[in-house]
């Protein structure tokens, strides 16, 4: 037995994307209230926003970074484990002078 897929009109799509986009709730409430499946709705939303890319990634503006900005954060990461390594065992060096 086959099931026939539900198909939606343009506008309502559209009209779907814009509530997501302008609103700051999940995908999945949104789906639920206008009777989509979650995956639909954020199919569409990423179709949306591949179509419009110079356009804000989220209204929170948690877009993705570049990469040059990736690899900066993950330098200074390093960098600051190592500090923190190395403040540990002087740390520890002195504590063990103390006694």
């Amino acid at each position: 037995m086959t099931t026939r897929r539900k198909t939606y009109d343009a506008a309502f799509r559209e009209e779907s994307v814009r509530l997501v986009l302008s609103s700051d709730r999940p995908v999945k409430q949104i789906a639920q209230e206008i009777g989509v499946k979650e995956s639909t709705l954020g199919n569409w939303v990423h179709r949306s926003r591949d179509k419009q890319p110079d356009a804000p990634a989220q209204a929170e503006g948690r877009g993705p970074v570049a990469w040059d900005e990736h690899q900066k954060a993950l330098a200074e990461n390093a960098r600051l484990k190592a500090e923190v390594e190395f403040l540990g065992k002087v740390s520890a060096f002195f504590a063990a002078k103390q006694k």
